[in-house]
């Protein structure tokens, strides 16, 4: 054994992290200018990493500048200001920094006892989350890894709960046996709180699905009889339309009924932190549990999926985790029993550091700023002709440029002309272009090249 392999690579370190700040700045520099589709030859020479394992170590500065060179010219330009293509908004400075030190840190956030300083940092940004949300003051939270884990979670607090009124402990006795779940969805529900159904064993084709009104929202007047085991699954931001499932109408019926209202809130619950826009989800504090992604709408770097519980203890019921090795939790509050994973990483330091960073006022503006482009898209592109699909209520745009085949056409042309990038939907039989503004790094001025580019490629297709 090489005695003086540690301390080469101590050495060696920070030279290679300092080469890597420099080659995330100049890759972050050069999204102002770069088409925000890959490059295409790019695209091409990523064939050069598909190359035998290497017989033995290499040089790390090779290792990262071969990255560098090969995938960072082949990347969608997301972190940019004119992505549009789906809800992911670009990192917050401060959220990105944090990413760094965090994993520099490297820390296994799953005991308090262990690694105190990131579990306090995240029992701090859950609290303030539960605040700018405002959700009820008892609720607790969880750090996951997105929406759909964020669903999966807070879902599996709601099974065992509804179980366990039943005198049904699910976690100990399995779903083998036990009193069926009736689950309501919307008709328009995303598939990733279909997927976690599946996963907790509730079942994607069993759901009770309730129509959907024009607007995407599910119609209260709809909604089934309850009685026994239910879980109500409501929706804060219409992955199309970006409305909102009316809350303060469903809550009450399901909470008469006995029954538990969860609410798949990926991007939109980011609306009750901004004054301008929380009165869209009135009511949604009457649920009782609530995922979202902090990746979508607060820009901090994947991946951070939230989870929360208004009752308490349901969370840990539903996941807490015991072990002879383990340590004894005593008073703190250890992260491993409210999240599936024990392993993992400390996802809530760059959340802290976005709120810290912002404050209230600042996300307040970065969510109204978004909101307003949105409308901005609509306005410009209905005055030029074309056919805008919904009401601009939060941050998503449907546009329409004819016949379905044209809208195909149009956006593959958008897609290629590398100005900016959006995808395509398909929303109550309509073939539609989806825009949806969720980044702190867009300007006024990208949405008027945005829409300046989105014409002229219509006006040529």
């Amino acid at each position: 054994m090489n005695d003086d392999a540690p301390r080469a690579t101590s050495v060696a370190l920070p030279a290679l992290l300092e080469d890597a700040a420099r080659r995330s700045a100049a890759y972050l520099r050069s999204l102002e200018r770069r088409p925000v589709r890959p490059d295409p030859d790019a695209v091409q020479r990523l064939a050069r990493l598909d190359e035998p394992l290497p017989p033995g170590p290499t040089d790390p500065a090779g290792v990262l500048a071969l990255l560098d060179e090969l995938v960072s010219p082949a990347t969608m330009a997301t972190a940019g200001p004119r992505f549009f293509g789906f809800v992911i908004g670009g990192s917050l400075p401060a959220a990105l920094a944090a990413n760094w030190l965090a994993t520099a840190w490297d820390q296994n956030a799953c005991l308090a006892k262990i690694t105190p300083g990131v579990a306090q940092v995240e029992a701090v940004a859950l609290r303030w989350l539960v605040e700018v949300l405002g959700l009820p003051p008892q609720t607790e939270g969880a750090f996951v890894t997105g929406a759909t884990m964020a669903n999966f979670t807070a879902l599996a607090a709601a099974r065992h709960v509804v179980l366990a009124r039943t005198g049904w402990n699910v976690e100990a006795d399995g779903l083998y046996g036990a009193p069926p779940i009736t689950v309501v969805v919307g008709a328009e529900a995303h598939p990733t709180l279909l997927k976690s159904l599946g996963l907790l064993g509730l079942g994607r084709n069993r759901v009770v699905r309730v129509p959907t009104d024009r607007r995407g929202r599910m119609r209260a007047d709809r909604l089934p009889p309850m009685a026994g085991p239910t879980i109500v699954c409501v929706q804060a931001g219409n992955i199309n339309t970006g409305e909102f499932d009316p809350f303060d109408e469903i809550c009450p019926i399901a909470r008469t009924a006995g029954a538990w209202v969860h609410v798949d809130g990926a991007f939109g619950l980011w609306a009750r932190a901004a004054p301008q826009l929380a009165p869209l989800a009135d009511g949604v504090e009457l649920a009782d549990s609530w995922a979202t992604d902090a990746h979508k709408w607060l820009n901090v770097p994947y991946d951070s999926g939230l989870a929360f519980v208004r009752e308490p203890g349901a969370l840990p019921s539903a996941m807490a985790i015991t072990a002879d090795y383990l340590p004894v939790h005593d008073a703190e509050r250890s992260p491993a029993d409210f999240t599936p994973e024990l392993s993992r990483r400390a996802r809530g330091v760059e959340v802290w550091a976005a709120l810290r960073s912002l404050g209230r006022s600042g996300l307040a503006e970065l969510f109204e700023r978004n909101c307003r482009q949105a409308r901005r898209f609509a306005t410009l592109l209905g005055a030029a002709g074309c056919e805008i699909l919904n009401d601009v209520v939060l941050n998503q745009v449907l546009v329409s440029f004819g016949s379905a085949d044209t809208t195909q056409r149009v956006i593959d042309a958008i897609q290629a002309d590398g100005t900016c990038w959006c995808g395509g939907t398909v929303w109550q039989g309509r073939a539609a272009m989806r825009i949806s503004v969720c980044s702190w790094a867009t300007t006024d001025e990208d949405v008027e090249l945005s829409v300046a580019a989105m014409l002229r490629v219509a006006a040529r297709v």
